[in-house]
């Protein structure tokens, strides 16, 4: 079978091919530049727990020398601490890194991966799609016509897929604008990220009073000054002036020492494209979709398109296509990158009109402020992993469900488990390989070895029903599950979310949920028709 062509050598198309190598499915990624990623201090990315650990798992380095784990957060109104958060193992640290140097892990590991293609200096201009397969063809230095079974637009929001499938891209344009420097100093709890409002300091020129300030590896700052609407330019005086303002206010130095690494201004813009599947052409990422304020970083969500579609194509790739499958992709990620579009056209005129009820409602600002930390820190409808509860692969409710902390649809919780090889491993190693994951939750295992209980109690049971599964299954076991009761079973898709938990050895159940998470039942009788032939 032909392999999948990625549009697109940013992070998302990079993650998107490595996700489908890991899955033993090839593909070709087009870039249109001669490589790399230019530099730019002040273009970073910050990636909350799920994202960081995909990235990381795919690149196979961990990123943490490229980018800060921020060792707390702190939100402040003048000179009050408004809130205050410390990370840890009940609230993981996010991970701030620059773009060019997560880039560069991803192409690294392309590089490693035979699975992978990487075509530099190919611009696409031309896609068409045959019941088959589809056809793309670039131009440049690479120009060259290219074969592939699916192809995915990952090619950013001016994206050529997007705009040769005919895809309409509605929205608001410039619905916040940040003045940003990255600059090397000395701030007080240099690990520390934090968000203040109103700072009591005198401002002046096209600047509100809102400064996001996150700490980067080797003393480097990204701030980011929140401008009232309009095009109010921001010259380099302008924002040369407020540095030194800003440093002033936070060190109480008449002259504080810094060293200005880069400027820029950044504009946020909320989209959504109409479709983002078109055949056998799909789009992620920014070509998909342009979202971003209150700290929701849109690169967390394109991330998150590609560990989704990647398991899918996989499963399409080596068994056989199924519509339902593939559709699910778009009902599943427009559906929760939608909601965090209404959640932040809702939130965003009473957080920043200022006045109102705030004049009058006691503690109005703090609950703001709340919000805004929540949107940075990506809790809640701002920023928390969507849920996939109302996707088509959802199973129907079974009297044998039981309840645990994780609603079915959200992604599960890290907890340890025990491989198959009898290795202590966190659950998140087991994602993205193409295989649903089957886990029980039996207190006690881990203080035998495997060869002890793997046949004895329910276990031999619990193993022939995840053989019998329609699709292939690894069987975990788990110490606890927070939530859980002994002899839980919790199913687990490739990407990570919770199909259904059932108490007890439920194989009937079991298989019913396996087959919805593949899109139902028609996926057999695709099998069937196909041995037949």
């Amino acid at each position: 079978m032909d392999p999948v062509i990625v549009v697109g050598a940013g992070p998302v198309g990079l993650t998107l091919a490595l996700a489908l190598a890991r899955q033993e499915v090839p593909s070709v990624v087009l870039d249109e530049t001669p490589g790399g990623d230019t530099p730019r201090a002040a273009r970073t990315v910050v990636l909350r727990e799920d994202t960081a650990a995909l990235v990381e798992r795919l690149a196979g380095v961990p990123l943490g020398g490229a980018g800060l784990r921020w060792t707390g957060w702190r939100s402040l109104r003048r000179r009050q601490v408004t809130n205050e958060v410390a990370f840890g193992d009940a609230e993981p640290a996010p991970l701030h890194i620059a773009q060019h140097a997560l880039t560069g892990a991803l192409r690294a590991a392309v590089a490693r991966e035979p699975l992978v293609e990487l075509a530099a200096d190919s611009r696409l201009d031309t896609i068409e799609q045959e019941e088959a397969g589809v056809t793309a063809h670039t131009r440049g230095a690479g120009g060259t016509w290219w074969r592939g079974s699916y192809l995915v637009g990952c090619d950013g929001p001016r994206s050529t897929v997007r705009k040769l499938q005919d895809i309409r891209f509605p929205g608001r344009t410039a619905v916040e604008r940040h003045a940003v420097a990255a600059l090397r100093t000395e701030l007080p709890r240099p690990e520390e990220a934090f968000l203040h409002r109103t700072p009591p300091w005198r401002t002046s020129g096209p600047f509100a009073g809102e400064i996001a300030a996150r700490p980067l590896p080797d003393g480097v700052w990204r701030l980011d000054w929140l401008l009232p609407p309009g095009k109010d330019l921001v010259t380099p005086e302008l924002l040369l002036a407020r540095v030194r303002e800003t440093l002033t206010g936070w060190t109480g130095e008449s002259a504080p020492a810094y060293e200005l690494l880069d400027t820029g201004v950044h504009t946020v813009h909320h989209r959504l494209a109409r479709r983002w599947r078109a055949g056998r052409v799909f789009l992620a990422g920014d070509a998909a979709h342009l979202l971003g304020a209150l700290g929701t970083q849109g690169l967390d969500e394109g991330l998150r398109d590609a560990d989704n579609l990647a398991w899918k194509l996989a499963s399409v790739w080596h068994h056989g296509p199924h519509e339902t499958l593939l559709d699910s992709y778009q009902t599943e990620r427009r559906a929760v990158v939608a909601a965090r579009l209404r959640a932040a056209d809702q939130v965003l005129p009473v957080l920043r009109g200022g006045g109102g009820l705030r004049a009058y409602v006691p503690g109005a600002a703090r609950q703001h402020d709340a919000l805004l930390m929540d949107g940075h820190l990506g809790h809640g409808a701002l920023g928390a992993p969507g849920s996939y509860a109302g996707s088509p692969l959802a199973p129907d409710p079974v009297d044998a469900e039981t309840p645990v902390d994780t609603p079915v649809g959200e992604p599960v919780a890290d907890v340890v488990v025990t491989a198959e090889d009898g290795t202590f491993v966190p659950l998140r190693d087991r994602l993205g390989r193409g295989a649903l994951l089957v886990v029980l939750v039996a207190p006690g295992t881990v203080v035998w070895e495997r060869r002890h209980w793997v046949s004895a109690g329910i276990m031999p049971r619990l193993a022939a029903a995840v053989t019998a599964l329609p699709h292939p299954a690894e069987l975990l076991v788990a110490e606890s599950y927070p939530g859980a009761a002994p002899h839980t079973v919790l199913l687990v898709r490739p990407d990570g979310h919770l199909v259904t938990a059932l108490s007890g050895v439920r194989p009937a159940a079991l298989y019913a949920a396996a087959e919805a998470t593949l899109g139902g039942a028609a996926r057999s009788q695709e099998h069937a028709e196909a041995g037949a032939r």
